[in-house]
């Protein structure tokens, strides 16, 4: 194709939108092309922020398809085609120090371990370029790794937005590249609490069911059998109340939004997770009935129609690595943060089960 050719005319269809980790999320409609137009080389063409060879990686995630399908980079578009693409954040020239408070467990010359708030998002993106996790970690130390992009200093990996616990940073590219190859090479140890709804028949179980975009609501994941990447979380019933269970997650693998997509697979969502199917729950919801707590008392604060916890009931309770220089086995452990921990003394008091 030379330059004189007549360029590929689209039509957005959506207002872009930012997932929590500032993804945007965009349709094109191709009207008419020249028959010979790549699709990776017509995306880097329309996004020039972006390299070709990144183009081509995001297709290989399934993060861009043609008619809802996952496609490969040498697709031939076609007039009527529609593409879906979701975008990364595009790189910060400069991160604004912001005094965030962090919870640090642990840290010295090579790493920091912080027990991540939830409400708070990794890194900064499109629309959030403050007030983020990242924003904190410039402002607490002025040494970070550099393996990532300008915008993703010492993130070896996240966890979402309102999902919180044990978060690992690396402050020097040694030590991030040798986190990312335990992350990568599944030698990293991942326990995490949840709270779910339903009765849990078995006492434990392994979750085997890939997982890739959902095929019709852009911001969700799904599982997807034929075309998913594989992930795996093994998970324990630790205690059952009516109608709610608390669970311990272990994931094998580290696909975004698995653990939420995979206990909804199983018909247990996690409270408060309306995104994949559960539901808010009210102190007048869970007392059902019962007296509620005195102003003295765990919940004695909340009204009757007042949400026991405002986020999926998720944290990242443990993790268990090998530190990058010295290739000691440490483990740091975070306990679940105050609204988790009112969610089960309250089931603890209206929900346990007679003996």
């Amino acid at each position: 194709m030379s330059e004189n050719d007549p360029p590929i005319q689209e039509q957005p269809e959506d207002v872009p939108v930012a997932e929590d980790d500032g993804a945007q999320h965009l349709s094109l409609h191709i009207r008419r092309l020249l028959p010979t137009r790549r699709i990776d080389k017509y995306l880097r063409h329309r996004f020039s922020d972006f390299s070709r060879t990144l183009i081509q990686r995001l297709i290989e995630e399934q993060a861009v398809t043609v008619n809802q399908r996952p496609t490969k980079s040498s697709y031939q578009l076609n007039p009527g085609d529609r593409i879906d693409l979701i975008l990364p954040p595009p790189p910060a020239d400069e991160i604004e120090p912001e005094p965030i408070p962090l919870d640090v467990l642990y840290e010295d010359e090579h790493l920091l371990v912080i027990n991540k708030q939830a409400d708070l998002i990794v890194h900064p993106a499109r629309g959030n370029q403050r007030g983020t996790l990242v924003n904190g970690l410039v402002h607490y130390s002025n040494s970070l790794s550099h393996v990532n992009e300008r915008f993703r200093p010492g993130i070896v990996h996240r966890l979402d937005r309102n999902t919180s616990g044990v978060l690992v940073v690396a402050r020097t590219d040694t030590a991030h590249w040798r986190l990312a190859h335990q992350f990568e090479h599944r030698q990293v140890q991942k326990m995490y609490l949840a709270v779910v709804h339903g009765t849990v028949a078995l006492d434990a179980d392994v979750i085997d069911m890939p997982l890739g975009r959902h095929p019709r609501v852009r911001e969700k994941y799904a599982a997807r059998p034929e075309s998913g990447k594989s992930a795996i979380t093994r998970y324990e019933r630790q205690t059952q109340y009516r109608g709610y269970a608390v669970m311990r997650l272990f994931p094998r693998t580290g696909r975004t939004h698995q653990l939420r997509v995979h206990l909804q697979m199983i018909k247990h969502p996690i409270v408060a997770d309306t995104m994949y199917g559960g539901k808010a729950m009210t102190l007048a919801q869970l007392a059902d009935g019962a007296p509620y707590p005195r102003p003295d008392e765990p919940g004695g604060h909340l009204a009757p129609d007042q949400r026991v916890i405002e986020r999926q009931a998720l944290h990242a309770m443990s993790l268990t690595l090998h530190h990058p220089i010295s290739g000691r086995q440490m483990c740091f452990e975070a306990p679940p943060p105050p609204d988790m921990e009112l969610l089960i003394r309250l089931l603890e008091r209206y929900r346990k089960l007679e003996r």
